[in-house]
């Protein structure tokens, strides 16, 4: 069985990257062609609980994901969320690390109104492939905000240090997710297609024995099908369409409803369970909601 090590804390991650004890407790600027890792943590997984945004660029061999070309391939931008694994492995050739990642616990936000918005923020769910490709304008304006968060992380700690950084933190995010949204206009094509998939997948899904074997299909299950993350899937759908997966799903699943209603004899309760509803009542509350009827 592979082996997996869960990182906790800031420290421990530095430990195993062979920093220098970090500078605060609960957040951490890590300089990729400074890390030395020790041999025992060489090519093992790690699950870390911890915020990650980590830039590489020309080279991915230190932290390693599945990567596909697209525009700014020359310069990635990866954010993972708390409870993931990556892969860390060593690299024999000089200076191949040429990049950076920013590390923050939970714990430095948790009483801030940063906490409250967090799950806004749905590329920590991405999957690696679905990474941001930066141009060097995009590049250029995130090592200005991070050199603001480093400013507050290295200066003497006051009361409104961790205000700073922590506002400091939500820019940064904010810009990632401009630049995810410049990312899915410049894939237009491709996101067009993918859109289109998704479409006749829901077509045949409630026209098949699926719907009433297998109940609604999920946007895990969608994206499964499409090899995406259900996140991804879903922003690209609303950038697209303007409707998420889930009132994609939704709606096919209201109009679906309307025809049995309308051109069968069978009953509201019989419709709910060829629809996939365990419990009609909930199928009721769901068809009241999206119609108001």
């Amino acid at each position: 069985m592979e082996q997996i090590l869960k990182i906790n804390s800031i420290g421990q991650f530095h430990e195993i990257l062979g920093y220098d004890k970090p500078l605060h407790p609960l957040i951490t600027f890590i300089d990729f062609s400074k890390v030395e890792f020790k041999p025992e943590y060489a090519n093992i997984k790690v699950l870390m609980g911890f915020y990650s945004v980590m830039f590489k660029k020309c080279c991915f061999s230190n932290f390693k994901y599945g990567r596909k070309e697209y525009d700014f391939s020359e310069a990635t931008l990866l954010c993972i969320g708390p409870e993931q694994a990556i892969s860390i492995e060593t690299q024999e050739e000089e200076n191949y690390a040429d990049g950076w990642g920013l590390f923050f616990h939970p714990d430095l936000f948790r009483r801030s109104f940063l906490n409250q918005k967090i799950d806004e923020y749905s590329f920590f769910a991405y999957d690696r492939n679905e990474a941001l490709h930066l141009s060097d304008q995009e590049n250029k304006t995130l090592q200005a905000v991070l050199q603001m968060i480093k400013k507050e992380m290295t200066c003497n700690m006051d009361t409104y240090s961790n205000d700073l950084i922590i506002s400091n933190i939500e820019v940064l995010l904010n810009y990632c997710k401009r630049f995810y949204g410049r990312q899915f206009i410049t894939r237009g094509h491709e996101n067009s297609e993918i859109a289109e998939k998704f479409q006749k997948l829901i077509q045949n899904y409630f026209k098949s024995e699926q719907l009433k074997l297998q109940g609604l299909p999920t946007v895990k299950y969608c994206a499964g099908q499409l090899f995406l993350s259900p996140n991804y899937l879903s922003d690209l759908l609303k950038q697209e369409t303007g409707k998420t997966a889930k009132e994609h799903i939704h709606y096919h699943l209201i109009e679906k409803a309307k025809n049995l209603l309308l051109n069968t004899h069978e009953s509201v309760s019989e419709i709910a369970y060829d629809l996939g509803f365990e419990h009609p009542q909930n199928f009721s509350k769901l068809f009241k909601k999206k119609t108001g009827m």
